[in-house]
């Protein structure tokens, strides 16, 4: 029984960042090591704590991690006014990196920050030394939420399904949905997602996003431009027990698209870097030529 509380952790994981100011939004970062940089994007519900034992595990490696908080998640700002659509995460991600002086990144990308991530590969692709993909999508026009997650675009109906999303119904979720191994992982760093989520908002920008997907056929074809003719290494790394981003239809659709022999698939579900981490690193490391 661990004697750690959720705010001990959220702490512990405040201490291990930084801030940096990104547009005038102040922003949260892990930035852990040293070496060639290997910037992670993370999605939604989550922050960068998503990747906290994957950098650790990188670092070892003789690699540089870093995953910032999108404005909206995590310890980041949540500005009332900011435009929470994947085109403006895009640049928003663009000029984080130059703000923490990465000149040419590994990209690591996962659930929204896969269209997110896409498009600032497509729009940066000078400075993109290879492209990591997990359990994402690619084709936006064609996307559908997996059920779960579909209450929250709607008004009135997300405004409750958030004000249900306790710790008590976070951990039946993620047992569902996001590990496959939740054993390993203890009860207050899975709760900790929620509290991070409803930090100082109550999660008003979380709705703002899940409300704001982008699905034209002008940004799919953006997207493909990240994977095609790219003078970048490409990869997928896929929890195939994934319920709502299947293997069969998002994780083929990339390999496809992508033209990839072939994906590396891990015994796991949405939240890959939960209870695989070690096998996501070693698969990013490897891309990486370490």
């Amino acid at each position: 029984m661990s004697e750690r509380s959720v705010e001990q952790v959220i702490e512990a994981h405040e201490a291990s960042g930084k801030y940096i100011t990104v547009d005038g939004v102040r922003t949260f970062v892990l930035d852990w090591g040293e070496g060639e940089p290997v910037f992670c994007i993370h999605g939604v519900p989550t922050s960068s704590y998503l990747y906290r034992k994957v950098l650790k595990e990188l670092v070892r490696k003789g690699l540089r991690g870093v995953a910032i908080d999108l404005p909206g998640l995590g310890l980041s700002d949540r500005p009332e006014e900011f435009d929470y659509s994947f085109p403006n995460f895009a640049h928003f991600c663009a000029q984080a990196a130059k703000e923490l002086g990465l000149e040419k990144y590994h990209l690591v990308i996962h659930d929204i920050g896969g269209p997110i991530g896409f498009a600032l590969a497509a729009q940066n692709r000078e400075k993109i030394l290879s492209l990591t993909i997990l359990n994402t999508w690619i084709d936006v026009d064609k996307f559908e939420k997996p059920l779960p997650m579909r209450p929250f675009e709607k008004p009135v109906l997300g405004e409750g399904q958030l004000a249900a999303t306790t710790h008590t119904t976070w951990q039946l979720m993620f047992k569902g949905l996001g590990a496959s191994n939740t054993d390993v992982i203890p009860t207050e760093e899975i709760n900790a997602y929620v509290d991070l989520l409803k930090r100082v908002d109550g999660g008003k920008a979380f709705l703002k996003i899940m409300r704001n997907f982008e699905d034209s056929v002008a940004f799919r074809e953006l997207c493909h431009q990240a994977v095609q003719d790219v003078p970048y290494p490409v990869q997928a790394v896929w929890g195939v027990e994934d319920p709502g981003l299947e293997y069969e239809r998002y994780g083929e659709e990339i390999k496809q698209i992508a033209n990839l022999k072939e994906v590396h698939k891990l015994p796991a579900k949405h939240f890959l870097q939960e209870d695989q981490w070690e096998a996501v690193a070693a698969h990013i490391a490897a891309i990486a030529g370490k």
